[in-house]
């Protein structure tokens, strides 16, 4: 947000933070969310690198296209292992992995 919007926010009494701050999150909680957002977006990459369809890649693993769209929006009720296994059913390295975060 640039410097003169935040001005006229805080002028007009609205509090203007972070949404660690906002959340009442610590460090640890926000590396998660980082790490698992990071996670979600490498397999929406790495799915259209392959011109592999929601479909397509949902077959390879065993699921329905509707969690794997849940998996690339980064759903909440979606489990870190879930995409783990959408990355490895992608043929992801630990390698890629790790740089993708």
């Amino acid at each position: 947000m640039n410097a003169d919007k935040r001005k006229r926010l805080e002028a007009a009494g609205w509090k203007v933070g972070t949404v660690q701050e906002f959340l009442n999150l610590n460090d640890a909680d926000m590396e998660y969310i980082e790490t698992k957002l990071a996670l979600t977006k490498a397999v929406k990459l790495q799915r259209k690198r392959k011109n592999l369809t929601q479909v397509a890649l949902a077959e390879c693993m065993k699921t329905s296209q509707s969690r794997v769209a849940k998996i690339e929006k980064g759903d909440p009720t979606v489990s870190v292992d879930l995409i783990l296994r959408a990355l490895f059913a992608l043929g992801a390295t630990r390698k890629e992995l790790a740089n993708a975060i």
